[in-house]
């Protein structure tokens, strides 16, 4: 077998559209996409759609969506059509049955007209037998006239490749290096099922050498499908691609990463306030480690970097909190602007803005962003801490009460009312000299005075910084919120 002659790279990501674009495809599209920058290549997307029942447009959306999202663009498939259009496998149907054709003429595919029922009972057989189960490839010994009686009972048929019986199948991986697989445990497998859709395995064996794509590269799971697709190769004589399966990704107690471990999709980081390049760095570690200590990688960096020799083989481990750690890292780097344009959204979802944002409220919210953005580990935490700064009521935390019951605790308050009622402009700096001058003026520094202020505006010891606390809440809901400690005549 063959590879591609040496020539300009061709990947491809063909992702079956039965759901959301799940953190495993992203980390496949992304490292694809590395590959083919990395090598001046091209990046392909097409749909594996042949699973008629599950396929949605939905989903279609959802995985474009995505794929735009983190900023993985491709440059020939989907939306952008290209040389091997059409780029969707239910819209390709005819250009399978020419191989299925050159099969069965050849022998090396036959009808099948077993129904489901009939396998079901020989695969319980086998399994009460202790075997593992493979289709016996009883309609491969059936007569022409057997074969024409069955079509005359109304069988339908699908057909079935014959694997060649006694062979050792190697699959030479850029990743996993060699792994060898033995014929007589696969079985005659299915390449066209009765009503005339093409299986996985074969539909996207024809649609890779027609598509010209030099190199393969998916997910681990996917290596058990390899040698049935390496046969169909060669018993079409198709020039064959180079493969690299990248490795499993656990949760971080190393079983299959499920829901219990963190959301599973894209889509949910997006709308728990994770960056794109945030979550697009993370993926690109899973699995691959650039030269060096560096964590932080920009796109241009991971593109300079990138190669399938620094790709491990052992599992990669999905660490929430690590994503969270490196979130926070992008939150605090990006522009402030930036930054509170992208809060913004979760700010109106919380309740904190009304939509359309003011000017005033857009000044409110950079300020927002600004007072929290180093405490916090995504842009929802940031709507979260927002929320602090609504309603006029304000209940403790039960071992911040005791704040309040300290011997200087109301008149620090009362004379914080008193200084706010006085008037003036209300900015950072101001606040922070009213906070010097209440100091001054009521011979109280340090915890005494900013702990029992900062509990009866906020119900917590600890938080944003006190002049900023007071600037957010501005002097209406200061006063509103300590009116309990007198009146500012008082």
């Amino acid at each position: 077998m063959n590879h591609q002659d040496a020539g300009r790279v061709r990947v491809r990501f063909a992702p079956s559209p039965t759901g959301p674009l799940h953190i495993g495809g992203a980390r496949s599209a992304l490292f694809n996409y590395l590959f083919a920058r990395k090598q001046g290549g091209t990046f392909i997307l097409r749909w594996e759609d042949t699973d008629l029942e599950r396929s949605s447009p939905e989903s279609e959306a959802n995985i474009l969506e995505s794929l735009r999202w983190l900023g993985i663009d491709w440059d020939e498939g989907v939306g952008k059509g290209g040389a091997f259009a059409p780029y969707r496998q239910t819209e390709r149907l005819d250009s399978y049955h020419p191989y299925v054709e050159q099969l069965l003429a050849a022998g090396q595919a036959y009808y099948c007209y077993c129904s489901e029922s009939e396998l079901e009972e020989e695969r319980r057989q086998q399994m009460a037998a202790g075997l593992t189960p493979a289709y016996s490839g009883r309609c491969s010994r059936l007569s022409t006239e057997e074969q024409q009686a069955k079509v005359e009972q109304g069988c339908k048929a699908a057909v079935r490749f014959r694997v060649p019986a006694g062979q050792t199948v190697t699959v030479s991986d850029l990743v996993r290096g060699e792994v060898s697989f033995e014929t007589d445990t696969m079985g005659d497998f299915i390449i066209l099922k009765s009503d005339g859709i093409p299986v996985y395995n074969f539909a996207c064996v024809i649609d890779d050498a027609l598509m010209q794509i030099t190199h393969v590269i998916r997910g681990e799971e996917h290596l058990s499908n390899t040698p049935r697709q390496l046969l169909l190769y060669q018993a079409l004589q198709l020039p064959l691609p180079q493969f690299a399966h990248i490795s499993l990704i656990l949760g971080t107690d190393r079983s299959k990463m499920s829901k219990r471990h963190g959301a599973t999709s894209v889509v949910a980081y997006q709308q728990s306030g994770f960056l794109p390049e945030a979550l697009l760095n993370f993926l690109a570690l899973l699995g691959w480690s650039p030269p060096g200590e560096q964590e932080l990688l920009t796109r241009e960096e991971m593109v300079a970097y990138f190669s399938l020799e620094r790709v491990a083989r052992n599992p990669a481990v999905f660490d929430v909190e690590k994503l969270r750690w490196m979130n926070g890292q992008y939150l605090r780097s990006e522009s402030l602007e930036r930054i509170t344009a992208l809060a913004a959204p979760f700010l109106i979802q919380a309740g904190v803005l009304t939509d359309p944002i003011s000017a005033a409220d857009q000044q409110w919210a950079q300020l927002l962003v600004e007072s929290t953005r180093e405490r916090v580990s995504s842009l929802q935490e940031i709507a979260e801490q927002g929320r602090i700064f609504l309603g006029t009521e304000v209940v403790p935390e039960e071992e911040a009460a005791a704040v309040l019951t300290e011997e200087t605790a109301g008149p620090a308050i009362v004379a914080f009312r008193r200084k706010l009622a006085a008037g003036g402009s209300l900015s950072v700096p101001e606040a922070k000299s009213l906070l010097k001058q209440l100091s001054k003026e009521t011979g109280l520094a340090g915890r005494k005075l900013m702990q029992p202020l900062r509990v009866a505006l906020t119900g917590s010891t600890h938080g944003v910084d006190l002049d900023r606390v007071i600037v957010l809440l501005g002097r209406d809901l200061c006063l509103a919120r300590t009116r309990s400690w007198g009146t500012a005549g008082d």
